[in-house]
């Protein structure tokens, strides 16, 4: 695309207002917000590029899924403009993606502007992410990618021990779960998310900041999890060497972090908390 035809695009779409914003530090980038709150952030001549920390935390989790540059099996649940499957479809050539995106205007507006990298195989379906994941055959994923927002807040019915438990379902016996988890303050959020996962799942970690875990800001962190052992230690290494460094909480750390706080449950399960005003392009 030429940069005279680099013009802010905006549009409804089901679920809000989204518009597309050129970065003129870099020419081939993309910023999308869904009614003024930032949700994806693309290259189109680099889709390996990720902006945003969190993306890149995920990334690091679909880099580990198996050994470097062989295509996985990945189901995403939020689609956004499709970051994630782009970063996968060019660092794992051959890889297999699902991506369930509740807004089909949105990602008609995303392909209609966004193209995906040549070759990419990636199936888009307008679903809602929970029923998307039940309808997925068993073991057939080796990663599932939880990011899903409405504006800036994650639904109730995505943060419980029943939707991990269908992630868990999907996932191969080598597989990982990842999921976007936003929270600030106390944390009660993130502490409650990850003792569901562990209610689940025998081995979870999370990526975050320190200024984050200490209650100094609100930000997002990356819970992973996974039947068998996560590589803590390279997740650890990648997550210092960030532009942003940030740490991984594992084993009796994490416990310790989780302490007092129950697993969710479809009864029990709230969203996650709205950011305050000003964070994420909010209020």
């Amino acid at each position: 695309m030429d940069d005279d035809e680099r013009m802010p695009v905006s549009a409804d779409v089901d679920l809000g207002r989204a518009a597309l914003l050129p970065d003129i530090d870099r020419p081939g980038a993309w910023l999308l917000t869904l009614d003024g709150s930032p949700q994806s952030y693309v290259d189109l001549d680099d889709p390996a590029y990720l902006e945003f920390e969190y993306a890149r935390r995920l990334a690091h989790v679909v880099d580990l899924a198996s050994r470097e540059g062989l295509p996985v099996d990945a189901v995403h649940l939020g689609g956004g403009a499709l970051s994630l499957p782009r970063y996968t479809a060019v660092t794992r050539p051959g890889s297999r993606q699902y991506v369930a995106e509740l807004d089909a205007g949105l990602t008609a507006l995303v392909r209609r502007h966004l193209p995906l990298p040549a070759g990419a195989s990636v199936t888009v379906e307008a679903a809602d992410a929970r029923a998307a994941l039940a309808a997925r055959p068993a073991s057939s994923a080796d990663v599932v990618l939880a990011d899903v927002f409405r504006g800036a807040l994650t639904p109730a019915h995505l943060t419980s021990v029943e939707f991990v438990a269908e992630a868990a379902r999907v996932l191969r016996p080598g597989g990982r779960y990842a999921a976007n988890v936003a929270d600030g303050g106390a944390l009660g959020f993130l502490r409650g998310q990850v003792a569901t996962a562990r209610a689940v799942l025998p081995h979870v970690c999370v990526i975050a900041e320190p200024e984050h875990l200490a209650g100094s800001r609100f930000a997002n962190a990356v819970l992973v999890a996974g039947r068998a052992a996560l590589p803590v230690a390279e997740l650890t290494r990648r997550a210092a060497a960030d532009t942003y460094p940030a740490v991984v909480l594992s084993g009796a750390e994490l416990a310790a972090f989780a302490a007092g706080h129950d697993a969710v449950t479809d009864a029990t399960a709230t969203g996650s908390p709205a950011p305050p005003r000003g964070v994420f392009g909010t209020g």
